[in-house]
């Protein structure tokens, strides 16, 4: 048994010793089976959140309404949910009414595949009622239960089997993958921030292009935001080398530059995403589409930076079906090179200009000097050194 099952048998035998059941359950007990590492361990138990409550003197109500406690223990911190039902799911993704039960059985046949419906007790004896263990020996994506009913309570379910198929190189059930396409209008139910996570897991799994393959062939991209028009483009996909890709932003950079996105920004707004992954995004996208090649532009370089410039360098050898370790080594290489690598290192500030020029106001003539003399510093025109460059911005009448 893994250790952080381990661990956590104490909270499991302590639920046991006030006379309930508890049990792991979930992705966890997936991933010991295939071999994978999980993060955390989620248990089941047929005491209700109150029992619980009474049996730990640390918890959290985190979601509460749903049946799950924060369990805080000396051996780690542990979400606890008492075994429920759930029906009546008028939007497609959440339950109108979730029960408590005491059943085990009842709450592993509410779950979405039969690998996921895998419970485990503190022996590591398994509980497999639906079949889950044989499912993951034939690598198989099977709904728990008519797949119709299970995309119907909630159409996630569709992204969350492709997304399986991506991490775990699974094949879905033929079954499975016809309700699938049946049901994926069901998307248009599911929130953009419920998408974006799911589809960027899929992004990042190993089978990255089979899933992708899927993804267009069930026409669930027309349920992803802004790519109902490129279908030519995204069947295009799977004939690169994109599992040489290997950040999300990488992968975003490939996939608008392939789609030739304009407006980035709305783009990716549209998707929902931080700001803070859209500017870099944007500057991957900025420099892979240089022409020249950036690594002729030192001043681009330097402002854009090395993380961009080497995932920029990745998508662009991937796009062009070059070495992509020879283009990272040899921006490596071009930004080592750069004279300085930060304006810290810049032997000129703002108040260098402003001290030399007392009769002129802070304004925008202060940035065009600064760039300035950053551009020919990192040319070799001008040596870093402040007399040297202050001759030249005199010279340039910049200051």
């Amino acid at each position: 048994m893994d250790q952080l099952f381990t661990e956590a048998i104490p909270v499991i035998a302590a639920i046991e010793e006030a006379g309930y059941e508890a049990y792991f359950v979930g992705g966890s007990v997936r991933d010991s089976l295939t071999g994978r590492l999980s993060n955390d361990v989620d248990i089941a138990t047929s005491a209700t959140p109150d029992e619980v409550k009474a049996i730990f003197p640390k918890t959290v109500d985190v979601g509460i309404a749903h049946g799950t406690i924060l369990v805080l223990h000396e051996s780690g911190n542990y979400e606890v949910t008492t075994f429920r039902t759930e029906s009546g799911y008028s939007d497609f993704r959440r339950p109108d009414e979730v029960n408590f039960v005491r059943s085990l059985r009842e709450d592993l046949q509410r779950r979405d595949f039969t690998m996921n419906a895998i419970a485990m007790d503190r022996k590591g004896k398994l509980i497999d009622p639906f079949g889950g263990k044989e499912a993951i020996q034939k690598k198989e994506i099977v709904t728990v239960g008519n797949p119709d009913e299970r995309f119907t309570e909630d159409g996630l379910r569709m992204m969350r089997a492709i997304r399986f198929v991506s991490q775990l190189s699974f094949k879905l059930n033929l079954d499975t993958y016809a309700s699938l396409k049946k049901h994926v209008h069901l998307m248009e139910h599911i929130s953009v921030e419920r998408i974006l996570v799911e589809f960027e897991k899929l992004l990042l799994g190993v089978e990255r292009k089979k899933s992708m393959e899927l993804v267009v062939d069930s026409c669930l991209y027309d349920y992803l935001p802004g790519f109902k028009s490129y279908k030519s483009q995204l069947e295009r996909v799977g004939t690169y080398s994109i599992e040489e890709l290997k950040n999300i932003e990488e992968l975003w950079g490939f996939l608008l530059v392939l789609l030739d996105i304009e407006n980035i920004e709305s783009f990716l707004r549209n998707w929902k995403m931080p700001m803070k992954n859209i500017r870099f995004i944007q500057s991957v996208v900025r420099l892979v589409k240089q022409d020249p090649s950036f690594l002729q532009d030192k001043f681009l370089l330097f402002k854009e930076g090395e993380k961009a410039a080497v995932s920029a360098a990745s998508v662009r050898a991937v796009l062009e079906n070059t070495n992509v370790q020879n283009a990272i080594n040899a921006v490596k290489e071009t930004y080592k090179d750069l004279i300085i690598k930060s304006m810290s290192e810049l032997a000129l500030t703002g108040h260098d200009l402003l001290a030399w020029t007392s009769d002129r106001k802070p304004g925008p003539w202060v940035k065009e000097a600064m760039d300035g003399a950053l551009q020919v510093v990192l040319t070799g025109k001008v040596a870093n050194d402040k007399v040297a460059i202050k001759e030249w911005l005199n010279t340039c009448n910049l200051m």
